[in-house]
């Protein structure tokens, strides 16, 4: 498959494509292809549309109609998803999306370092989405990577609450794009059902479409050890910032016990009775202070001793 950048009408009547491919396509481009081929494309609300019934249907001039998401991963942001349009029409492969998309530009860059390779128009489907899963093996890859990052962080020797607010944030970024990258193998895992279930497939595709669908299983697995070692991580790091917040109350739980015996010893001097033997002694007032500062000392040295302090 030789790739041939179409800039005007002419450029695509002079050519028999295999797999023609719009991205963002304006009204005159929509009308080049409906003209010379006789295929109307989706505008993009239709591409939008999510409902089960049109995601895969046929159409009664017999066109197959096909809607697949399809991420784009941005390190600067959230993961996004892209609805693709497929149509597959006149023995080519029609596809409209809004957005360039990696998956595109790899097997775009494959059908140019590999010309000829691909002559039918279901391969390129089914390339598409062989390239998905991979792509999406590589997103599962780097997710296990940072959770690795974010694991060594958690189980350091000081955990701070900054630290654990740093560390949720991650990990709610890492469990998103697992899940997104879940639900896109199941999207596409419905896609190649459907095609294996209306016999569109010659033999060797068929055998091709059950081997995407054996990856997309075992990346179905993947996510799910993901997803433990995320909740692990999340349980762990809520566990850490409970620890901190009972260190700080086992704090102030100490110093109420510390302050009450010195407490309870100057209300007894505070009283306003005649008779009170140290109020006439000459020692009294030094004397009141050591007893205060020893009731102080002996419960922390109790509790120090007892290991409570750490």
């Amino acid at each position: 498959m030789n790739q041939v950048p179409i800039e005007s009408r002419a450029d695509l009547e002079n050519i028999e494509p295999v797999w023609v491919d719009l991205t963002d396509p304006t009204d005159e481009e929509r009308g080049w292809v409906k003209n010379i081929y006789g295929v109307t494309l989706p505008d993009e609300d239709d591409v939008k549309d999510i409902e089960a019934s049109a995601r895969y249907y046929e159409a009664e001039n017999s066109d197959l109609h096909l809607r697949t998401d399809f991420r784009i991963d941005d390190n600067d942001g959230p993961s996004q998803t892209v609805t693709v349009a497929f149509i597959l029409a006149r023995n080519k492969l029609f596809s409209v999306h809004a957005e360039d998309l990696p998956v595109f530009r790899l097997v775009r860059m494959r059908a140019r370092s590999r010309p000829g390779s691909i002559t039918d128009y279901k391969d390129v489907l089914l390339d598409l989405y062989a390239t998905d899963a991979e792509y999406s093996a590589d997103a599962l890859e780097g997710i296990y990577q940072n959770l690795e990052h974010v694991s060594s962080k958690v189980l350091q020797e000081e955990f701070t609450d900054q630290d654990a607010a740093a560390t949720l944030n991650a990990i709610a970024k890492e469990e998103d794009l697992n899940g997104r990258v879940r639900r896109n193998m199941m999207d596409t895992r419905r896609a190649i059902s459907f095609l294996m279930r209306g016999r569109l497939l010659d033999a060797a595709q068929f055998e091709e479409a059950r081997q995407i669908l054996r990856d997309i299983e075992s990346l179905d697995g993947h996510t799910s050890f993901l997803f433990d070692k995320i909740n692990f991580l999340m349980d762990a790091t809520v566990g850490f910032i409970n620890i901190n917040q009972n260190k700080i109350i086992k704090i102030f739980s100490v110093a109420s016990v510390v302050f009450l015996p010195p407490t309870l010893i100057a209300s007894i001097y505070g009283m306003n009775f005649q008779i009170l033997p140290e109020l006439q002694w000459s020692l009294g007032y030094p004397f009141a202070l050591a007893l205060m500062l020893a009731s102080a000392i002996a419960p922390f040295w109790y509790f120090r001793k007892r290991g409570w302090l750490k």
